[in-house]
């Protein structure tokens, strides 16, 4: 049996997430409760929810929930997409149906580790890195010079965690022009598409730009709805739909009822709560504008494309592991220091940190962090 390295972000967050007073590093947007959004419900998905039966439910997805997710793309219908039990789920059944031993994969770096850790536990695995100085863009040369003949598949992420940089369309298209020249799969994590300051430009799904293309998307994180645990991947190949499907009978087999249909209540009021989200962001970036003019000398911080993320530079002499730490354990307050996103496969930055704001609440956080750094002006 393959043994996985420590899943360093869970592990930090297993052991602070629920511990620190201020959770300033959330990749998700704000939670809705159960009552909240069952009053957003259509009455008659409302009834269906009160009389939900328990059983087990179709692998594939509830065919209710399978026709609203077709509905975020243009051109997918029920048939082009598979629910999972979140969106790891998708990320494993994706690679390990993929990839054999014989192939090549390629991802950028930084990278949510599930996305190397998995291609890397089977073949072997290329890293291209985003580029800080364009603005963590990728250089679609490198990758073309990564590929290989045995290349199988191209993994993504835009808006990116932890930067939240947006690729430029151009650059975008030029990849997928690039895989589809040489038959290679692109997985594109989307999960944070839709969640942003307002007039962000997203890109196109790549499920509906690409023949082989895979989008994954999740309810955590535009929608703010982590415990549902229902994700999904949106794919015009069926054929390898359906090959994930039978895999995912050897991992959750189904998802929850309740899930999916209170995932289908969210996704049939999607504007009303992507508007609500989009405005806590657009609320509280001009907060972190604030904060870091404030202590320039410190940081060096760069608005994110989109999302809920950035990804800004700690100056400090005394490193960012060390200032991440001293914060959490004196103050409360919780970021994710870059050591957490280093890569086996090429260097990378290793004085930043992830913070978020996505979340209500961000004021009393900022004052904890503004009344550490008053009382500690030699770090």
């Amino acid at each position: 049996m393959t043994s996985f390295p420590d899943f360093r972000l869970e592990t930090h967050f297993a052991k602070w997430e629920f511990k620190a007073r201020y959770h300033m590093t959330a990749s998700d947007a704000q939670s809705l409760s159960l009552r909240e959004l069952l009053d957003l419900a259509r009455p008659e998905d409302r009834a269906a929810f009160d009389d939900l039966w328990l059983g087990y439910t179709e692998t594939y997805g509830a065919p209710e929930l399978r026709d609203e997710i077709a509905r975020t793309y243009v051109r997918q219908d029920a048939r082009n997409v598979l629910c999972f039990a979140g969106a790891s789920e998708g990320i494993f059944a994706a690679n390990h149906v993929l990839l054999d031993r014989d192939s090549h994969a390629i991802v950028v770096t930084p990278n949510y580790q599930s996305h190397e850790t998995l291609p890397v536990s089977i073949c072997e695995a290329t890293g291209v890195p985003l580029d800080a100085n364009d603005n963590w863009s990728l250089d679609i040369d490198r990758v073309a010079d990564a590929i290989r003949p045995n290349t199988r598949l191209v993994t993504i992420n835009f808006p990116h965690n932890p930067t939240g940089a947006i690729l430029p369309l151009e650059r975008y298209q030029a990849l997928i022009a690039l895989c589809r020249k040489h038959g290679i799969y692109i997985l594109h994590d989307e999960i944070f598409c839709g969640l942003g300051p307002s007039g962000t430009s997203y890109l196109p799904f790549v499920a509906d730009e690409y023949e082989r293309g895979l989008s994954l998307n999740v309810m955590s994180k535009a929608y703010g709805l982590p415990g549902l645990r229902i994700g999904w991947i949106a794919c015009q190949d069926t054929e390898l739909l359906s090959r994930m499907e039978r895999l995912k009978h050897y991992l959750s087999i189904c998802n929850a009822a309740p899930s999916e249909q209170l995932s289908l209540i969210a996704l049939r009021a999607r504007g009303a709560i992507l508007a609500r989200n989009c405005a806590i962001v657009d609320e509280n970036l001009p907060k972190w504008d604030a904060f870091f003019a404030r202590h320039a000398e410190l940081f060096e911080w760069q608005r994110p494309d989109g999302s809920c993320m950035a990804f800004p530079r700690y100056k400090g002499a005394d490193g960012v592991e060390a200032f991440c730490a001293a914060l959490v354990e004196e103050s409360g307050v919780l970021f994710l220091p870059s050591t957490i996103y280093r890569s086996d496969l090429g260097e990378t930055p290793k004085d930043r940190f992830r913070l978020g704001f996505g979340r209500k609440g961000l004021d009393e956080g900022i004052a904890a962090l503004d009344e550490y750094l008053s009382q500690n002006t030699a770090r």
